[in-house]
């Protein structure tokens, strides 16, 4: 079998022929994992239309939320009061409003700390320093 293939490509025909045999599938080779629309230019495309397909179900959930929510203010006078309640604080004759809030107590007292001061206490100044 050695002898065989010895024989076969003893001439330089046959080697050069063998040769360009090998760089041409070499050469497809490396374009059909490596080149324009190979193998890794088609998953990289293909998690782009993944991501963008994400995407566009999170759009289409935001837009059927925001469509729902213009139908109720077209059709209903709820939810018009609603928000003119929410957004602009507004309120009907005679009624009281009472603005509740949702911070703990550690959290109100952390939001009034001023921000000069990093131990927690007040720093008050003395206005009758300067006097004699």
């Amino acid at each position: 079998m050695v002898t065989y293939f010895k024989e076969t490509f003893d001439s330089f025909s046959s080697r050069l022929i063998l040769g360009l045999a090998i760089i041409l599938i070499a050469g497809f080779q490396y374009m059909y994992w490596f080149g324009e629309g190979g193998y890794y230019d088609h998953l990289r495309l293909m998690q782009q239309i993944q991501q963008q397909s994400d995407s566009n179900r999170d759009l289409k959930e935001r837009n059927r939320i925001l469509g729902a929510e213009v139908y109720d203010l077209k059709n209903g006078a709820e939810a018009v009061e609603e928000h003119a309640r929410l957004d602009l604080g507004l309120i009907k004759p005679n009624e009281t409003f009472i603005q509740m809030s949702t911070l703990t107590p550690a959290q109100f007292k952390e939001s009034n700390i001023p921000t000069g001061s990093t131990d927690g206490k007040y720093e008050e100044e003395e206005e009758g320093s300067n006097l004699p």
